[in-house]
């Protein structure tokens, strides 16, 4: 008998995502559709991303309801907003919300609503064993580079970027020097040429905020100079990992907290988690680090049905 399943709805700047998780907390399906950028851009407009995450929903779905054998429906979850914060908004999440609600009328179920930083910690918890109710998160993507306290009531946030996030960085170097947006996999690519890095580019963390605009800087001079890129994209990477690792340490410091899940675009590099690694273990660092399935790390609406298990499991005890 095929279970009864929520239905995950996420709607991001750059993917449109749809999941069916059981009652008993297992993914069924799990389907993730890119938008399209132009070579040479840096991102889109948020008009041109609701436009097409309208164009993509219906297949979404379906391909979802076809990968899990078509369960019964008996909820509906979907991003409201970018994080739980007061004011938090952004209009890409509009269409996959407004698309979640009228699936739910039709069908007579509840629809309930997340933010999409609750959903990546959500994703980034599936399947990951040992890690303690309370916690620290590190959400690493195009858009964002927070280090918050994980709790049973919500996620408070520790440390940000006073400028560019880590993806923003990764995607910038990336597209000057000549790759594709998002610029991630192929940056990564080219990385793993390198067998060294040499710490080039600063890891500066200072008043609870991290930088990477002056990294950006010192990488676009040495696209210029012609430095070899593989060199420039090991370089990024390990950047990247420095910074978090100083943030992590100021957050348990902060916390007495030393379990930290990292999670979001960047996490997903399996090149950016050997670093972590490497980089922690040289350091003899106390911190214990967790990372989700690469599969939950980018954007992706898993976590957001897991969310939708949980709220309506709420619901049907009362």
């Amino acid at each position: 008998m095929i279970p009864g399943a929520v239905l995950g709805i996420d709607t991001s700047c750059y993917t449109t995502s749809c999941a069916l998780v059981s009652l008993d907390r297992k993914v069924l399906a799990s389907i993730r559709l890119p938008l399209e950028v132009a070579v040479g851009e840096r991102g889109l407009r948020q008009s041109e991303a609701v436009f097409q995450h309208v164009r993509q929903l219906p297949r979404a779905v379906e391909e979802a309801l076809d990968s899990a054998l078509r369960p019964r429906v008996l909820a509906v979850c979907a991003t409201e907003t970018p994080t739980q914060r007061t004011g938090s908004y952004m209009p890409v999440f509009a269409a996959g919300l407004s698309f979640a609600r009228v699936i739910a009328q039709v069908l007579g179920v509840p629809c309930f609503s997340t933010s999409h930083q609750q959903g990546h910690f959500a994703s980034a918890q599936i399947g990951t064993t040992g890690l303690p109710p309370i916690h620290l998160g590190i959400h690493l993507s195009g858009g964002t580079t927070e280090v918050l306290l994980v709790q049973q009531n919500g996620l408070r946030l520790l440390l940000g970027t006073s400028d560019i996030s880590a993806g923003q960085l990764i995607d910038r170097v990336g597209v000057a020097l000549g790759l594709s947006f998002p610029a991630g996999p192929a940056l990564e690519k080219l990385a793993e040429l390198v067998r060294s890095v040499q710490g080039r580019y600063p890891a500066i963390v200072r008043e609870r905020a991290c930088s990477f605009s002056g990294a950006e800087a010192m990488a676009l001079r040495d696209i210029s100079k012609g430095l070899p890129a593989n060199i420039i994209a090991a370089e990024v990477f390990d950047c990247v990992c420095r910074t978090v690792l100083k943030m992590a340490l100021v957050a348990e410091e902060a916390t007495g907290t030393d379990a930290l899940l990292v999670t979001g675009g960047v996490a997903s590099s399996a090149l950016f988690r050997r670093f972590m690694e490497t980089r922690a273990s040289k350091r003899r660092m106390l911190l214990k680090l967790y990372f989700g399935q690469a599969q939950f790390s980018g954007d992706n609406a898993a976590g957001v049905a897991a969310i939708g298990v949980e709220k309506l499991s709420e619901i049907q005890e009362v």
